[in-house]
């Protein structure tokens, strides 16, 4: 029987989830807009997790940020995101009306167990056309990675095929590689990772 490339999503799937401990989600299961990349259900209840202090306000106002970004490239935004997931996000809020500013943090680098990894599959975004990723990696409702598979017993389909595939989502659904941190592309025999600026030649093994 051929290794189809399904047969290659659960497999990547099965490693996350039962290998790794990723929590596991079939997109088409769930309640969701589809023009939205973020996995809003698990993004506020992590950031009530990681920051327990902070107030409903400042939360709210962090995830406002995270999905509506100031004017820019892809590029641009993705930078911006990338210093957010790194040094948390600025956010202004009003608590028993004083204002107050402080910083929201999206992951906790300290106790990893706060986190909440995800894998999905079937993740449809609607943007400026319907597309659906192979396999995307969450952490804390953000899709830091995309997998693009294809099947190793197909020979008109190989890595570089996935990598057409990858460019072609950057163009058709952008807002997804706001929040990339690298993307994957394998057909088994070969499997390398990037990040959305990098040519495929700059994918590394």
């Amino acid at each position: 029987m051929a290794y189809t490339e399904a047969n290659y999503e659960n497999a990547v799937i099965e490693v996350l989830r039962d290998t790794l401990g990723y929590g596991y989600t079939y997109a088409p299961d769930l309640m969701r807009d589809y023009s939205d990349p973020l996995y809003m259900d698990e993004l506020l209840s992590a950031l009530r997790r990681v920051n327990p202090k902070l107030p409903e306000a400042a939360l709210t106002e962090a995830v406002y940020k995270l999905r509506y970004f100031e004017g820019g490239t892809v590029l641009q935004k993705n930078v911006q995101f990338m210093d957010y997931l790194q040094n948390g996000v600025s956010v202004n809020y009003f608590d028993e009306g004083e204002q107050r500013a402080t910083l929201v943090y999206l992951a906790d680098y300290e106790n990893v167990d706060r986190n909440t990894f995800t894998v999905a599959n079937q993740w449809t975004i609607i943007e400026n056309s319907e597309k659906r990723p192979d396999v995307l990696v969450f952490l804390n409702g953000l899709p830091l990675v995309v997998f693009e598979l294809k099947s190793p017993s197909r020979e008109e389909t190989d890595a570089s095929e996935a990598y057409r595939q990858l460019r072609n989502y950057m163009m058709e659904i952008p807002s997804l590689f706001i929040y990339n941190a690298f993307c994957v592309m394998s057909d088994l025999a070969i499997s390398k990772a990037g990040t959305i600026t990098a040519g495929e030649d700059r994918f590394m093994e």
